[in-house]
């Protein structure tokens, strides 16, 4: 699969990553290499091949799933900064202005 230094562009875009030509020459060739090898793995014959669901013995120690009663509302709503509506406000993460190519 051929991969082009404009594929890795958008993809740094989306990423908000910016490479220098250097970079972005090695990240193409990288990507190609990785998409390619995918391709072939992609050919195996798998067929009477027991998927793989864990790689050792170990069970499941995790605790039973039980509920437990919560924290109460009021209780935590004392410890947050901000608080509205039973919510807690927290700062916007996500850049409103971003091109959306």
């Amino acid at each position: 699969m051929e991969i082009t230094k404009d594929d890795v562009k958008k993809i740094a875009s989306l990423s908000k990553l910016e490479f220098t030509d250097q970079e972005l020459e090695k990240f193409t060739k990288q990507l190609e290499d990785i998409m390619n090898m995918s391709h072939q793995l992609s050919k195996i014959n798998t067929d009477g091949v027991k998927p793989t669901i864990n790689v050792t013995d170990a069970v499941n120690i995790m605790r039973e799933d039980v509920a437990e009663k919560g924290v109460d509302r009021n209780e935590l709503m004392k410890n947050v900064p901000e608080h509205e509506d039973g919510f807690i406000k927290v700062p916007a993460i996500i850049d409103e202005g971003e091109d959306n190519e």
